[in-house]
């Protein structure tokens, strides 16, 4: 993933079609690849998918699939027929549903699976709110480490964990990295987040932005400052 472009998804967080291939429009060929979430596929649903596929565009949907392990399987062979070629599920669901999600990932066609550990809006008070007494750093490690185990090769984590999966999965884990922001912009509801520059320089393979693109003036440009900065760390 040496180009630039191949390492940066723009997260498409609208409510409706019109409002996203407008964006997408104002792009042009800055980007190549999309994130579509829960807000905007429950919205439009695989017609946005392949209106994304139609124009030449790889597309990472985000559903963090959760659920028993056969309705996982099942949810994951519909969506090899959407051609989507990213698709995330919950690690918390733990190893029979991402087992079993791995086993449906087989089929011809099928996206890469990444297993979304501790969400980036989290920090350890969140977290202990849920129950766990675990730092967020030591979380991600043991949600990335059962994952792995699991048949999953894929991972989304914040810039703050990036370098110890990295160390722990290895040089050809995909670890996919929301919360980025780069320097001045709003953080917004994030908690973990990093500059393009210092998640790459951690072990990212493809960080995730959306408001820093989709809400600026000239998104292209936003875009395009982005990428700039990805080169320039990736070449250091």
């Amino acid at each position: 993933m040496s180009d630039p472009k191949s390492r940066l998804a723009v997260a498409l967080d609208y409510p409706d079609a019109h409002q996203t291939m407008k964006l997408v429009d104002s792009l042009g060929q800055t980007c190549q690849w999309f994130k579509v979430g829960m807000e905007l596929y429950y919205a439009a649903g695989n017609d946005i998918v392949r209106q994304l596929r139609d124009r030449g565009f790889d597309v990472f949907l985000d559903l963090k699939l959760h659920d028993i392990p056969n309705t996982v399987a099942g949810a994951v062979r519909s969506v090899t027929q959407t051609g989507a070629a990213l698709l995330t599920i919950h690690a918390n669901g733990g190893a029979a549903m991402m087992t079993a999600a791995a086993e449906a990932a087989k089929a011809p066609g099928s996206p890469r699976l990444l297993a979304v550990t501790v969400l980036t809006s989290m920090d350890a008070a969140q977290l202990e709110g849920t129950g766990i007494t675990a730092s967020p750093a030591d979380q991600v490690l043991r949600l990335a480490k059962l994952a792995r185990q699991s048949g999953i090769d894929g991972f989304v984590c914040s810039a703050e964990e990036v370098a110890s999966v990295r160390a722990a999965t290895g040089p050809d884990t995909l670890l996919v990295i929301p919360g980025i922001r780069p320097a001045g912009a709003a953080i917004g509801d994030q908690k973990r987040v990093a500059t393009p520059a210092q998640a790459i320089a951690h072990g990212a393979s493809l960080l995730v932005v959306g408001r820093p693109i989709t809400q600026a003036a000239d998104p292209a440009a936003a875009a395009e400052a982005i990428l700039d900065e990805i080169a320039k760390a990736h070449s250091i």
